[in-house]
């Protein structure tokens, strides 16, 4: 019970720990490097109006977000395989299998463009692997 316990707090610290990375990027996307399309964004809820925002939005714009999701995807797969007992890489990918699920999630209720569905279902589970195989062995 103690080892499954483990492993599910690994899981999940290791989810925390890529979203907040994919915050602080996606945060200085808006703030830094696209200023313009993180005001336009602010406070808009309508789907139509978002979509018209996506649409509008540079191509660089997606890229940084995706970078994000790729360094998020790194450092969850890291934080998990190094909390876990047994199967690092296991525990790694299952992190990995997770952000993908939050990424579809993310693009239905937000529709990128169609290279960036493509992209980020691509992504996520090998930049998890590559986070949890960097991790020291225990």
């Amino acid at each position: 019970m103690r080892s499954a316990l483990r492993s599910l707090a690994a899981v999940v610290a290791g989810f925390v720990a890529a979203s907040v990375v994919m915050m602080i990027v996606e945060s200085i996307n808006g703030r830094l490097l696209f200023p313009e399309l993180g005001k336009a964004a602010e406070g808009v809820t309508d789907r139509e109006k978002i979509k018209a925002l996506l649409a509008a939005a540079p191509v660089g714009a997606f890229l940084v977000v995706l970078v994000g999701w790729v360094l998020g995807g790194v450092a969850g797969g890291w934080v998990a395989a190094r909390l876990a007992a047994r199967a690092p890489v296991g525990h790694g990918l299952a992190v990995g299998a997770l952000l993908t699920l939050g990424g579809v999630a993310n693009n239905l209720m937000i529709p990128p463009p169609l290279w960036f569905w493509v992209a980020s279902l691509l992504v996520l589970i090998p930049a998890a692997y590559a986070g949890a195989r960097l991790a020291p062995a225990r």
